[in-house]
């Protein structure tokens, strides 16, 4: 256990660090641009990590939840400790983040420690990292695209709907796929279960947000194209007046 408190420290040290160095030698962005950096690059970093463990690594986390955690396992999950850890310290310092977000991160926090303390459940633990993070590359590039002044371009509305799309299968689907194992499983402890059906309905309480944005972006791309309509049309009519 010991040794893993080190590893953990060591990890949230490495993301500070590299947070910090974006700000020195990326100064002239603010706090918030470096901060997505660093979380885009955990996210990739996870979701790499985390499909290797699920598709190569193995065991396959739908028929093998509560087995021992493997070192790979506990080396993802320590590497996404500290970055928990540091997204959730500097999100209350310059208090970005809203009660729904922060839980998330609590949440996610608290898992991972459970797991690590358990010695098992690992394997489900990557899968819901896996499935958390893979959505967080393409929610980084949407402020990015934002923050650029490119948001509003087919790049942005290609990155609305990928990420709309991969949240629904992700986290409702094949997260609901998930849970469903997890607890008809007689292996897992019942706190990870607990802890299985808290992030899933997490995600529900997301996802009626991103119900909400798709049904205004919607609204909007459909108002646009009427526009575009009654502008080309009132045009015509001017060319013909001439």
């Amino acid at each position: 256990m010991t040794l893993l408190v080190v590893f953990a420290l060591f990890s949230l040290c490495c993301w500070g660090s590299f947070y910090f160095i974006l700000c020195i030698f990326n100064g002239s962005r603010s706090y918030e641009w470096n901060c997505r950096l660093v979380t885009l690059v955990h996210g990739i970093l996870a979701c790499c990590i985390t499909s290797y463990i699920g598709y190569v690594d193995g065991p396959w986390p739908f028929t093998h939840p509560g087995t021992k955690n493997t070192p790979l396992q506990m080396g993802a999950l320590l590497v996404s400790l500290g970055y928990f850890f540091f997204d959730m310290a500097w999100c209350i310092y310059f208090r970005t983040e809203g009660p729904v977000m922060l839980a998330h991160h609590t949440m996610s926090i608290l898992g991972i420690l459970l797991t690590l303390w358990l010695g098992e459940s690992g394997i489900e633990g990557c899968a819901v990292l896996f499935g958390s993070e893979i959505t967080n590359p393409l929610l980084q590039t949407r402020w990015f695209l934002k923050q650029t002044g490119h948001y509003r371009t087919v790049l942005g509305d290609v990155v609305d709907i990928s990420f709309v799309s991969l949240f629904v299968l992700m986290r409702i689907f094949v997260g609901g796929t998930m849970l469903y194992c997890e607890l008809i499983s007689p292996r897992p402890r019942f706190f990870i279960k607990c802890g299985g059906v808290a992030m899933y309905a997490l995600s529900w309480v997301f996802m009626v947000d991103i119900v909400r944005f798709a049904v205004r972006k919607s609204k909007s791309w459909h108002k646009e194209q009427k526009d575009q309509r009654e502008t080309v049309a009132a045009n015509g009519y001017e060319l013909k007046k001439d």
